[in-house]
């Protein structure tokens, strides 16, 4: 079969493509278009989440295609070590064990330690959104990509100065790795991979020779070390910032964007949201479960694996369908409406076991806040007339191109 996840219906309305899928008797198949064997029922999807020891993670950084030598050639200049997405065990319990004491993962710490800085920032963009005189707003750029990404530079402390060349580097890699770029593009994008490389090695080595004394990541990152490579070399340290740089903004803004997709979608629904916040996260759950940030994900297999019947040869990679998996009907009733009162929960949107989001209880801080704060300020925003969900072109990020919404002239501020 031929998943074609970057044209067609899939850039629409991938929900169509997930329910053929899973309307299957073996739920696997074999993409020949991108060769990658697809999972997308939820009890194979968590399987393979859980058994690292049947499904690696190393070649979850490795582009979905052949890239052209001229790129390759780029790439293999890059000399990050393994310290989140890619790695295995031992060295990604080790640093899944520093990333712990590190960044703040759960919800009360999150709260204390990052609440201030969500609600700073959420208030600066709210209020620049407010005064606009236009009526109408792309949200994505100015306010569901922009926040996730103004809070994690903040929480790295990255220069405000950097984040348009961060941004573009961010949407670089998931363009380079997961989308399906042409050579000439390729090569730019590989260029691009490397500069936010040395980007942050720059960053870790300034802060080092500062001496590490401030409260950010990296500063954090570098004392908890104590100069013992054993602990964390100071290349994880840049590697750990290098993929927070990317994992900590592009997962948050999809979340975002999806949730304010839904609550404007429907007639009342956006007003409930300030009238109701404490039914917010509830709401969020269910956004995470029917249009979640990353829809795909991959794995390799290590040795020879059996699911629903189908043999995956050893060496063979994966296309976790975390959508497709959260719309299964065997764990979700009625599972293409979206539905915020859900009872049956259970969505793999953060990933499951070892690999378990590390930012889960961050992006869900931010959603809920810049939900309820924009809502409140803005309570009769509605999407632009016409508006139709289109994604990028992407096996992993569901992320919009746009979301453009407007407010009654009389309702703006004089």
């Amino acid at each position: 079969m031929q998943l074609r996840p970057f044209t067609g219906t899939y850039l629409t309305d991938p929900g169509i493509v997930w329910r053929e899928l899973l309307s299957t008797p073996e739920g696997v198949h074999f993409a020949d278009d991108l060769g990658l064997w697809l999972i997308s029922r939820h009890e194979h999807v968590r399987r393979a989440f859980a058994d690292s020891g049947a499904f690696g993670s190393t070649l979850t950084l490795a582009p979905v295609y052949q890239m052209c030598p001229e790129a390759l050639d780029v790439v293999m200049r890059l000399d990050v070590p393994p310290t989140t997405a890619a790695a295995e065990p031992p060295v990604h319990t080790r640093t899944r064990r520093a990333l712990r004491v590190i960044f703040a993962t759960t919800g009360p710490g999150v709260a204390d330690e990052y609440g201030p800085i969500v609600r700073r920032r959420v208030a600066e963009l709210v209020s620049r959104i407010a005064d606009r005189r236009d009526g109408t707003v792309d949200l994505m750029p100015e306010f569901a990509a922009l926040l996730p990404l103004l809070v994690v530079v903040d929480i790295l402390g990255v220069p405000e100065l950097d984040v348009p060349r961060i941004r573009s580097w961010a949407d670089g890699q998931i363009a380079l790795i997961w989308g399906q770029p042409d050579p000439s593009e390729q090569v730019r994008l590989a260029q691009g991979l490397l500069d936010f490389w040395h980007y942050c090695q720059a960053l870790v080595a300034r802060r080092s020779a500062d001496g590490a004394t401030g409260d950010d990541f990296v500063s954090r990152a570098l004392r908890h070390r104590a100069g013992d490579d054993a602990v964390l070399s100071v290349a994880e340290v840049a590697s750990m910032a290098f993929n927070l740089l990317v994992a900590g903004h592009e997962t948050t803004a999809g979340l975002l964007a999806h949730g304010l997709d839904r609550a404007l979608s429907e007639p009342g629904r956006w007003p409930r949201i300030a009238a109701d916040p404490d039914g917010v996260p509830a709401f969020l759950e269910e956004a995470l479960r029917f249009g979640p940030a990353i829809d795909g994900w991959l794995r390799v297999t290590l040795r020879p694996v059996t699911i629903g019947g189908v043999t995956i040869p050893a060496g063979g990679r994966c296309l976790l369908l975390i959508g497709a998996a959260n719309r299964d009907p065997a764990v979700f009733a009625d599972p293409d409406r979206f539905d915020p009162a859900r009872r049956d929960r259970g969505h793999l949107s953060f990933g499951y076991g070892p690999h378990f989001c590390i930012g889960a209880a961050l992006a869900r801080l931010e959603a809920q806040i810049a939900l309820v704060r924009l809502a409140e300020a803005m309570p009769h925003l509605r999407l632009a007339p016409g508006h139709q969900s289109r994604f990028k072109p992407n096996v992993a990020f569901r992320a919009h191109r746009t979301l453009l919404v407007t407010q009654p002239r009389s309702s703006q501020r004089t």
